[in-house]
């Protein structure tokens, strides 16, 4: 595995790890060879009384983002925890600690999903603050890109002033979904 795999995957499933409560709520992986139920990678979280409403609240938000993922983003999640799991453990904490420094608002880019999250920090100028009732719609079509699209929508949304960036997320979302790909590209030119 190359170390931008590994660090990806790494990544991928610290962010698992961080959303703890989440993490307990996915079923056990199977072992391949003998069938049995592999303990979790994951310790226990905290009982539910005793966190406080804030903590509880952070727990929501990641459980519900967590079951807003794809059935191959979830599987996606816990193959890269496994590989997680597998490292040494000062390479384990090495990752940890590297996720750990991430600016809050990168690592919630991760709860998007591996995808989406490689991209948050470009996607974040225009996507980071979506109006409650644009937030279905941009999920979708942030998910139906592919990673090339969404490497090309970082760009534009990096490049993008202020002021103007709700009017081009609206035009986006404006767009067919065949017509998606020539606006990222006549965008991207300018």
């Amino acid at each position: 595995m190359t170390n931008d795999l590994c660090r990806g995957a790494a990544l991928l499933a610290l962010c698992t790890l961080a959303w703890g409560a989440c993490a307990q709520a996915l079923p056990a992986p199977l072992d391949e060879t003998t069938g049995a139920l592999q303990p979790p990678a994951v310790s226990a979280p905290p009982a539910w009384p005793t966190l406080d409403a804030a903590a509880r609240a952070d727990v929501r938000a990641r459980y519900a983002a967590w079951r807003a993922l794809g059935d191959a983003e979830r599987a996606r999640i816990r193959q890269a925890q496994a590989r997680l799991a597998a490292l040494p453990p000062d390479q384990q904490q090495a990752l940890r600690t590297r996720f750990d420094a991430m600016d809050a608002m990168h690592r919630d880019g991760w709860r998007l999903g591996a995808q989406i999250g490689r991209h948050y920090a470009g996607l974040q100028p225009m996507f980071g603050y979506v109006p409650p009732a644009q937030r279905a719609q941009v999920l979708d079509l942030l998910r139906a890109l592919d990673d090339d699209q969404l490497g090309q929508l970082a760009v534009i949304s990096q490049r993008t002033a202020p002021p103007d960036r709700a009017r081009l997320r609206d035009d986006l979302l404006a767009q067919a979904p065949g017509a998606r790909a020539a606006w990222l590209r006549s965008h991207l030119a300018r």
